[in-house]
Parts: C-alpha cells; sequence; structure tokens
C-alpha cells in the first residue's frame, strides 16, 4: 500500500484471516487478499462490535478507514465494514467470459508457452578462457 499516514481511503478483498488475541485488548486484526496483494486491518472495539456479524461471518468485505504508517508497517484502521459476499457468491454464475493466460499448469492442455528471448541462456565469463 502506497497511500500516505493518516491517508482516507477504501479497500475490498477476501478475509483470509481473523485474529483477536486476548493481549490487544478487544483489537481484533484482519487480513484480507485481492488480486494486488493483501491488507491487515485494524478494528477497535467500537467499530467490531457495529460490525460484529459481518466481520465474524462474511467471506470478502469492503472496508472504509484510514492508513497508518509506522516505518516500514502499514495498517489499515477499519471504520466502516460492508458484506461483499452475495458478490463473490455469483462470481460462477456470471455470464461475462474472464479469461486469463495460460498459466505453467496449463501445459498440457494449450501446449509450451512460447520461448520468451529475456529468459534464454545468459553469457558467461569463464575463468581461464
Amino acid at each position: 500500500m502506497s497511500a500516505r499516514d493518516r491517508f482516507w481511503c477504501e479497500t475490498a478483498g477476501l478475509v483470509l484471516v481473523r485474529q483477536r488475541p486476548g493481549s490487544a485488548k478487544g483489537v481484533m486484526f484482519i487480513t484480507l487478499e485481492d488480486e494486488t496483494g493483501i491488507a491487515n486491518l485494524v478494528v477497535w472495539t467500537k467499530v467490531f462490535e457495529a460490525h460484529r456479524r459481518i466481520i465474524l461471518s462474511a467471506g470478502m468485505i469492503a472496508v472504509k478507514g484510514r492508513v497508518q504508517r509506522e516505518g516500514e508497517v502499514v495498517h489499515f484502521v477499519a471504520q466502516t465494514i460492508t458484506d461483499l459476499s452475495h458478490d463473490l457468491a455469483s462470481v460462477g454464475q456470471r455470464d461475462e467470459a474472464f479469461r486469463l493466460p495460460p498459466g505453467r499448469g496449463d501445459e498440457f492442455h494449450n501446449g509450451p508457452p512460447a520461448l520468451d528471448p529475456l529468459c534464454g541462456a545468459k553469457p558467461r565469463s569463464f575463468l581461464g578462457d
């Protein structure tokens, strides 16, 4: 996340992990993932109580909040949370084509990938030549 400290923004993603350690004084930590990476959410007690059902049950959420930076560590402090699980559940019923380029596991079906000239053999300098 490249946003500056205390910047208000919105993010959404799949809920990977929910943690509420006993030593955190009621604070909950949530890890979200989207196609760009992961986000570490901090959910204070008041926000948790206001959105308890969504936080504990949703598979995908949208979050509005503020960026908190401490050196290299970046957290996203949640203010409002919206359940997007219904959007996640409807992915399989959509009519639009969503084509992805073939991956390495698709070589049997699609044939070997074209050779990338940038990934080929590199000239080496050998001692004694």
